[in-house]
């Protein structure tokens, strides 16, 4: 009998753990949320706006998991290759403009599978 209590209770602690690890996953529509503000520095250059660096911020502080990582990354290159008009020096100038420590660099060519 308590050996079924305790397999219940790993089971219980088990989902909580499984359900929270998912409900922070990263989607690419909330990589694309955040650096909405950024589009006019992506094509046009100059400096990034406040809107612009707070999202790079907030979503660079929500990438805590490498698997976080890796979406944002993959997400990046997808929005970067599919926005048109997007200067690809501005995307990778963009996290050292906004005082940001990406893992990575942002760029189209950038191996996703290979960040930790």
């Amino acid at each position: 009998m308590a050996s079924l209590k305790v397999a219940c209770m790993v089971a219980v602690v088990f989902m909580v753990v499984v359900s929270a690890h998912m409900a922070h996953a990263i989607t690419c529509n909330q990589v694309a949320s955040y650096v909405a503000p950024c589009f006019s520095y992506l094509t046009k250059g100059g400096n990034p706006s406040v809107g612009c660096c707070s999202g790079v911020k907030n979503l660079n502080s929500q990438a805590k998991t490498t698997a976080d990582r890796k979406t944002t990354c993959n997400c990046l290159k997808q929005l970067s290759g599919s926005a048109s008009g997007i200067n690809p020096g501005n995307a990778a100038s963009l996290p050292g403009k906004c005082k940001v420590n990406v893992p990575y660099k942002i760029s189209t060519s950038t191996n996703c599978n290979t960040i930790k």
